[in-house]
């Protein structure tokens, strides 16, 4: 039997720390999935007409209680019999999307897209930052493994942090050495689309230079060699968006992360 995906908004922005408007990110991604312009087969020849479910966003509140929220849904899309794509949304909402996954679904690894390394103790005095959520994750032991690919800005801190929590990262200066990922266990993708370079994804909050190409990242993600059990996509800022052309990229991506999915299951 065919598992089907679900798609479920997360519509928080409360902890970016520069601008606000990833809270629009799932209606936006949601629309340009729909749109007429494209269609839902995916390169790697799933049509997901019938099984791509929206099932809409959460509600949510603030502060701790929307974390608790999310944490909640994720353990409930993770005891599904389904597969769980989250539309963010910052990325704050990745930490109490692998606590609650990891209560229902085991042990993971990660494999994380950003320009950023997202591993700050804490950002602006917020510990639930989205500058933060894989401090949180690796102090709880929320994963087995963390890659992050596509990093580009990092400060002496965050170094520190990879050091001490043994994170790998695939840096962008580095790009013609990466070595081919392999995974030996199910890995959660958390894709926050400022990974990309500008050119291919104006629509986010924070604009990185020297990021990857919209091929490059669908080549990774492609080449997934273990069940991918969950993913997010997240940073969607449609106020900054250009014809939303960062929308469809978005779409695009989910509809691949979706392909990977199925081709495991």
């Amino acid at each position: 039997m065919t598992r089907r995906i679900d798609l479920i908004g997360v519509p928080l922005d409360e902890n970016s720390s520069y601008l606000r408007g990833a809270a629009a990110g799932p209606a936006a991604i949601a629309e340009a999935l729909r749109c007429d312009s494209a269609n839902l087969w995916t390169e790697t020849g799933f049509d997901l007409e019938p099984v791509l479910r929206e099932q809409g966003d959460l509600s949510l509140s603030k502060g701790e209680a929307a974390m608790a929220a999310i944490e909640v849904a994720a353990q409930a899309a993770g005891e599904s019999v389904n597969l769980p794509i989250f539309l963010g949304g910052d990325h704050s909402v990745t930490y109490p999307l692998a606590r609650g996954l990891r209560r229902a679904a085991g042990d993971f690894a990660i494999l994380h897209f950003d320009a950023h390394p997202d591993c700050y103790e804490d950002f602006d005095d917020n510990r639930f930052s989205h500058a933060s959520p894989f401090a949180r994750i690796m102090e709880e032991g929320l994963c087995t493994r963390l890659v992050s690919v596509g990093i580009r800005t990092a400060t002496g801190h965050q170094r520190e942090q990879r050091a001490r929590f043994g994170i790998e990262w695939l840096e962008m200066r580095d790009r013609g050495r990466w070595p081919r990922l392999s995974f030996d266990g199910p890995v959660y993708v958390s894709l926050d689309l400022d990974v990309l370079d500008p050119a291919f994804a104006p629509g986010v909050s924070h604009h990185e230079p020297g990021g990857m190409s919209t091929r490059e990242v669908l080549d990774v993600i492609q080449g997934i060699d273990a069940p991918v059990i969950g993913a997010d996509v997240v940073e969607l800022n449609p106020s900054r968006d250009r014809d939303g052309v960062t929308a469809m990229t978005a779409a695009k991506l989910v509809r691949e992360i979706a392909g990977v999915m199925l081709a495991a299951s």
